[in-house]
């Protein structure tokens, strides 16, 4: 794979999730709970050079990492900040989750290039779940942040019945309250001293959380 100097004319608008702005996760506390949503995303754009494979952004490819612009780009390049661990077309809601310790997700729109295009096929729409190429990876469980809240994760209620991942040493902007220690099917099994549920994704919906 080589890097073209080039920019490519298929452009597909992404969607960064949970690693410009963290999202926000329901939470109940041991006497009662709201419901709630996760908010926040923040709006970027991708180029795609040609020449880059048969899928945009395939597992193992690699990205630029910046605050508007993603590129596509070879995992050697001085540019690459992160790679693909999982792609899937569709949308994260009727698909499967990313891994759990994705650092952010990539939404990818589709895109239908002009006929013989330099090559291009279509860009049908999906996300990526991608993973910094060097630390911080706030994915990792106590990192902060990522797509998902894990076993390990820090968070602060926020309000309205809801809480926010923050990094569990303390360097965020905000200091952690809890720490999920264990996930399981249903509240009734959390440890004794379980002091908030939190709502995660998966078999084991409900995150035991103890306060620090």
């Amino acid at each position: 794979m080589r890097e073209r100097s080039s920019v490519g004319r298929v452009c597909a608008l992404l969607v960064v999730v949970a690693a410009l702005l963290t999202g926000c996760q329901t939470l109940s506390s041991s006497g009662a709970g709201r419901a709630g949503h996760p908010t926040g995303s923040g709006t970027a754009s991708a180029t795609r050079s040609p020449g880059y494979g048969a899928v945009f952004l395939a597992v193992d490819e690699c990205s630029s990492f910046g605050t508007t612009s993603f590129t596509e780009v070879p995992c050697t390049s001085e540019r690459a900040a992160a790679r693909v661990v999982a792609r899937f077309d569709g949308t994260e809601a009727d698909g499967p989750r990313c891994p759990a310790t994705t650092d952010f997700v990539l939404r990818i729109s589709a895109q239908n290039p002009s006929s013989g295009e330099n090559g291009d096929a279509p860009v049908p729409q999906g996300y990526a779940c991608m993973r910094n190429l060097e630390p911080p990876h706030p994915g990792d469980p106590g990192g902060g942040g990522g797509p998902r809240t894990i076993v390990g994760d820090c968070v602060y209620g926020s309000g309205s019945g809801q809480v926010r991942e923050t990094a569990c040493d303390g360097s965020g902007t905000r200091k952690p309250q809890y720490q999920v220690v264990s996930a399981v099917a249903r509240r009734t099994l959390c440890p004794a001293g379980t002091a908030l549920y939190v709502r995660l994704d998966g078999d084991r919906p409900v995150g035991c959380a103890r306060r620090m």
